[in-house]
C-alpha cells in the first residue's frame, strides 16, 4: 500500500526519522502479505499491528518490536523459508503473535479500523 494510502488511513503524526528497517517494512509488507494471507488465520490482527507499527504515536519500544517481527515476516529465508508450502510460514506466525501479544495494549481501535479498510481493499 502506498505511502499516500497510509496517510490517508492514518493521519501523519509527528513523525520520528525513519528507519531502515521501517523502510523495508513499508515496501515489502503487502506483497509478502498476499502470499500468506490463506495462512494467517488472524489477518486483521497482522494488518493492524502494521498500522500501529507506522503510527508516530505507538510508543518506541511497541514499535520496535512490532518492526522486528514484521522485518521477519518479510524476510523470505528464516528459520523455515518461506516458500515451503503450509508450513513456511509457521515460524513467521510465531514471531508475529509473541509481538503482538507483548505489545497488544498499543494496538488501538484506529489501527484496527485501518486494517479492516486494507483488508476490505484487497478483497
Amino acid at each position: 500500500m502506498e505511502k499516500a494510502r497510509i496517510e490517508e488511513i492514518l493521519p501523519a503524526g509527528k513523525a520520528p526519522a525513519s528507519t531502515a528497517r521501517e523502510e523495508r517494512v513499508r515496501s515489502r509488507f503487502w506483497s509478502t502479505f498476499r502470499k500468506a494471507a490463506g495462512q494467517i488465520p488472524f489477518a486483521e490482527d497482522v494488518v493492524a499491528a502494521y498500522y500501529c507499527a507506522l503510527d508516530a504515536k505507538t510508543p518506541q519500544r511497541a514499535k520496535a518490536t512490532l518492526l522486528a517481527a514484521l522485518a521477519y515476516f518479510i524476510v523470505p529465508v528464516d528459520f523455515i523459508p518461506d516458500f515451503i508450502i503450509g508450513v513456511g510460514f509457521g515460524d513467521d506466525m510465531a514471531v508475529l503473535t509473541a509481538a503482538i501479544a507483548t505489545i497488544r495494549a498499543h494496538m488501538k481501535p484506529e489501527h484496527y479500523d485501518a486494517a479492516r479498510k486494507a483488508l476490505d481493499n484487497e478483497s
